[in-house]
């Protein structure tokens, strides 16, 4: 856990309740984090779900590994230390997008277990939904799919601490959904994501048209 570095300082509150918030978008926020060796298929899904929940008039926003490392994580490179702390960033600004009622669709290998664990225990904390998802896929083929030609350059020694290769992926040991990319379809893995976030009332049919409405679905949902 980072420390807390500044003092004397204290959370401001506002007067908009996240309930309020849910209530105007008219659905809950959440994390959905996906993690898996680079290649396995995690931004293809993430890109899909988003336009899904797009369509269902879902509010929903990507935070892609390589995205986000052109801009807050820019001074950041591929060492373990940095590796936590692309993480420990990350999940702080998905719990934000989860509080504001936005589902942030979170796509970063991610590779070690206890950073992910770290984010988990940050929504825990908060309140807000955290859904893992291992998307998965042998080395085998992450590497024969090799989307950027990394693995290739990995391979070359060009690329150093690549994950699968001269650095570790640990695999999560109870996601809350486990999808095999060299086994499904692209639609099979966006329909069981939908099917979780209606399941478990992050989404669903029901409108939020009264603050207690949305005050019970929240606290039904948790």
């Amino acid at each position: 856990m980072a420390e807390q570095k500044a003092t004397n300082v204290t959370w401001h509150h506002g007067e908009v309740s996240r309930e309020d918030r849910y209530r105007l978008l008219r659905q809950k926020g959440a994390t959905i984090w996906f993690t898996g060796l680079s290649g396995s298929g995690k931004s293809t899904i993430a890109v899909a779900l988003e336009t899904a929940l797009f369509n269902q008039s879902k509010l929903s926003y990507r935070l892609d590994g390589d995205n986000v490392r052109l801009g807050i994580n820019k001074n950041l490179g591929f060492s373990e230390q940095d590796r936590k702390e692309n993480i420990r960033r990350i999940g702080e600004i998905a719990k934000l997008f989860g509080d504001a009622g936005v589902i942030s669709l979170s796509s970063f290998i991610s590779p070690y277990r206890a950073d992910r664990d770290e984010v988990r225990r940050l929504h825990e904390a908060a309140k807000l939904p955290f859904v893992e998802v291992h998307v998965d896929c042998s080395l085998a083929v992450a590497e024969k799919r090799d989307p950027k030609g990394l693995y290739k350059k990995a391979r070359a020694g060009e690329i150093k601490n690549f994950t699968g290769i001269d650095d570790p992926y640990e695999a999560p040991a109870n996601p809350e959904l486990h999808l095999h990319t060299d086994r499904m379809t692209l639609e099979q893995e966006v329909d069981i994501i939908i099917d979780y976030l209606k399941k478990h009332g992050i989404i669903g049919a029901r409108h939020f048209t009264r603050a207690e409405d949305a005050s019970e679905a929240i606290a039904a949902a948790r």
